[in-house]
């Protein structure tokens, strides 16, 4: 077998939370001489990414695709002064899934079964309880609670920057405290920060969460300076999860070293794709750490991080992963939580198809930052504006 095409397609689909809400997703055809067709996903933000696909992708045509390790390297070390950063890395992480897609639908099998097989049969998830108000934080918590779900994640935080007005720490821990007292003890709480905290009110809003028993404090400092994460861990005693910034193995040792977090978070559509994320979990193990695979994207982001859940080890819960728009562009049934649990994905490859002429139907749309992040970026705080970014 040989690869004939690697495509990037670039789509669009507006979704519901924020209401309104638009994102660019982008997507990876990669194409055979045996009428096998994989797909993958490379979504990170700018469509930029599509470009580096569809030029990486060139110097795959005519290559054997099963040979994927040997692609992975040879991708990885084409551009020198690129190495390593999140638009080359989406670009191979997408292409990367797609080879599996393609490998696992030529031997017949879904792609969990290329790398140990299941050891579980249901995979947990988790949904949301954002909300601008403890009012609205609770009702959205309430609505998803009764939908079967067990664990939610909210962002209390309506401040930009890393330094937190008074105001806007009152207002976090208000919302927490809402929602724990709404939905009892039983439901696991991962309490969101997006890295908009400097240590010192880290380390003192984690304090006040810790009587609310929240599953994992994320990302309560920016993730690049692991010494001052780690100042947060010495002094909070609530779990702390990060790594959705971080990419490849290299971009998780520092980390794991200094056994800073309870929980990675990589995101298998940036930091390398399906078996780099496996080799992540395994040095994670190694220091007994949990993996919970980041998923805010699109369907095959979902899909590839289920094939690694159902045979990771030390897999420990999924970030949720289907929107209404995913049941228009897949071809076949997006998997669905039932009482807080994916089923393991049956289908061969990745577990799906995407509907080629649904993707193209939505071309991409201009997106301009959101009303305050602009600020956010330069270093300002103090503001209530909702910072919706993620």
């Amino acid at each position: 077998m040989k690869i004939t095409n690697v495509e990037a397609i670039v789509s669009s689909s507006v979704f519901s939370n924020p209401p309104g809400a638009k994102r660019n997703y982008v997507y990876v055809k990669v194409e055979t001489d045996e009428g096998i067709t994989g797909w993958g996903e490379s979504t990170c933000g700018p469509v930029t990414v599509a470009n580096m696909v569809d030029e990486m992708g060139a110097t795959l045509i005519g290559k054997d695709p099963g040979r994927i390790e040997e692609h992975w390297q040879e991708l990885y070390h084409l551009y020198h002064n690129v190495r390593g950063g999140v638009i080359q890395m989406a670009a191979i992480s997408g292409i990367e899934i797609a080879l599996w897609d393609i490998k696992g639908k030529a031997l017949g099998v879904p792609v969990y079964e290329l790398l140990g097989g299941p050891m579980r049969d249901k995979i947990w998830t988790y949904g949301r309880f954002d909300g601008a108000t403890p009012d609205l934080a609770v009702e959205h918590a309430l609505q998803q609670v009764g939908t079967g779900l067990t664990a939610l994640k909210g962002d209390p935080f309506g401040h930009t920057g890393i330094f937190i007005s008074a105001e806007a720490e009152r207002d976090a821990i208000a919302i927490v405290t809402a929602v724990r007292e709404a939905v009892g003890d039983d439901v696991e709480l991962l309490v969101e920060c997006h890295g908009r905290l400097s240590p010192t009110p880290a380390i003192r809003i984690g304090n006040a969460l810790e009587e609310l028993r929240p599953y994992v404090y994320e990302e309560p400092v920016p993730p690049q300076n692991i010494d001052a994460m780690a100042q947060v861990a010495a002094a909070v005693s609530i779990p702390l999860a990060t790594g959705e910034r971080l990419y490849t193995k290299w971009g998780f040792v520092e980390l794991l070293e200094k056994q800073v977090v309870a929980l990675i978070q990589p995101d298998i559509c940036h930091a390398g794709g399906i078996l780099e994320l496996k080799k992540i979990a395994a040095m994670a193990e190694a220091y007994y750490v949990g993996i919970q695979p980041h998923n805010p994207y699109g369907p095959i982001n979902t899909m590839a991080a289920l094939q690694l859940d159902a045979c990771t080890p030390n897999f420990m819960i999924q970030e949720g992963g289907h929107h209404p728009w995913f049941d228009e562009v897949v071809v076949g049934e997006f998997p669905k939580q039932v009482d807080g649990y994916f089923d393991v994905p049956k289908g061969v490859g990745i577990g799906l198809d995407m509907d080629e002429a649904a993707l193209r139907a939505n071309p991409p749309v201009d997106i301009s930052p959101p009303e305050g992040y602009v600020k956010a970026a330069r270093g300002m705080w103090g503001s209530k504006q909702q910072n919706m970014w993620s």
